[in-house]
């Protein structure tokens, strides 16, 4: 199960059904000369992009490359940035199972830093389906997907927080410090082959997995999809995280080798969720997963569409020690500011569920910090530490203050 629902909710917005949808190609090529720079925040593992609309409203949007589309989540903002709709269309989300309802708005412009794209399509929610500001502390609007910028060739990086997009006439391959990587794009979204290990005793498994800077996460397997697909020994059951049409249920548990290319990483955490075989499995163009931010954001990227290629260089962040919750707690930002933060879940047999420590209890205060003070990033780093490590909390349950204490282990 997760603990931070927040710190791992799963965008996926490429499980999206556009089975009504004609596809288009990308809109409103821009005349970039050579290339432009775009800064981001990187906030719980998402990249978070500050967008206007029409030239009316500044709105926070997620960067997403699994993304098809680019999404408004909040249907509130349409009547002030004049967003006319088209079309309803019926989308699959994230569960496998939900039908969303959402519509379709043409000729929309959007002005992202230095980069203005005149015309593209959005689609927007007829409900806030995410709810952002509980599961990520900040206020965010949507999604910016594959129609802005695949028609670019798009470097991250993660240490120095900028997206530069380059034109795709002027671009000269990076040095030979980079790494070049086939990959496959299907409907604009960049397709990797892995290869992993879920055991040190496994022989490798074979994977193509969709590479999404929309997943606040590691890596997420679909079990169902490759039969060599096991679960590692140690695991914990229930919620995985929250996408569309709300939680998603499966495993958490770790891969003993993930191989990319030439780069191995070892002891990476997992997401694996269950495909049943009742369902339409088709709109997952024979992907096995995800790779998200967790592993990206060891490398910097570059990602060639045109020529289905990425190239790939380890940062210093590479060999870093892949950490997960130590404490049990599964929380979300409430109230006002969201500064309210709230325990929705505990893991069952966790440091915290043995301490005594219940769904709906307001954390009010984290060893001698208010949590009033403290960003859900503080908490993840708290719930991170050595295991062993005193977590003293003060919460508030049905109006009586109460106090509790545990000591951190590892889970997986």
């Amino acid at each position: 199960m997760i603990t931070l629902i927040k710190y791992f909710l799963l965008l996926l917005v490429a499980c999206f059904s556009f089975q009504q949808m004609v596809y288009s190609q990308p809109q409103g090529l821009v005349d970039i000369k050579k290339s432009v720079d775009i800064p981001f925040e990187y906030i719980n593992n998402f990249i978070i992009l500050n967008v206007i609309i029409n030239e009316k409203l500044p709105l926070k949007f997620i960067f997403d490359t699994g993304a098809e589309y680019t999404i408004l989540t909040k249907s509130e903002h349409t009547a002030d940035l004049d967003i006319q709709f088209q079309r309803e269309f019926k989308i699959l989300g994230a569960d496998l199972s939900t039908e969303i309802i959402a519509y379709l708005g043409r000729n929309v412009s959007f002005q992202i830093s230095k980069l203005y794209v005149p015309s593209a399509d959005i689609l927007v929610f007829k409900d806030d389906y995410f709810q952002f500001e509980e599961l990520i502390g900040i206020k965010v609007d949507g999604i910016i997907g594959a129609n802005i910028f695949s028609q670019f060739i798009l470097g991250i990086n993660y240490k120095k927080r900028i997206i530069t997009l380059h034109n795709p006439s002027n671009f000269s391959p990076p040095n030979d410090k980079y790494v070049k990587v086939p990959i496959s794009v299907i409907k604009n979204k960049p397709y990797l082959t892995v290869k992993t290990k879920i055991n040190s005793v496994d022989q490798e498994i074979t994977l193509k997995l969709l590479l999404d800077t929309g997943a606040s996460l590691s890596l997420l397997l679909y079990t169902d999809t490759n039969k060599n697909i096991t679960f590692p020994p140690t695991l914990i059951k229930g919620s995985i995280g929250i996408g569309l049409g709300g939680n998603l249920e499966g495993f958490l548990g770790r891969v003993h080798e993930l191989a990319i290319s030439d780069f191995k990483l070892h002891n990476v955490i997992t997401n694996f969720q269950e495909i049943h075989e009742f369902l339409d499995t088709s709109f997952l163009s024979g992907k096995n997963g995800i790779i998200g931010n967790l592993v990206l954001d060891r490398f910097n990227l570059i990602i060639d569409y045109n020529n289905e290629l990425i190239y790939l260089k380890p940062s210093k962040k590479f060999k870093k020690v892949f950490e997960y919750d130590k404490s049990g707690l599964m929380l979300i930002a409430t109230g006002k500011d969201l500064r309210t933060i709230l325990v929705n879940n505990v893991v069952s047999g966790s440091p915290a569920d043995e301490a005594g420590i219940k769904n709906g209890d307001v954390i009010r205060r984290i060893n001698w910090l208010p949590s009033g003070y403290s960003s859900m990033k503080d908490l993840i780093r708290i719930f991170q530490k050595k295991e062993g490590k005193k977590i003293k909390l003060t919460i508030r349950r049905d109006g009586v203050r109460m106090k509790f204490e545990f000591r951190l282990r590892n889970l997986i």
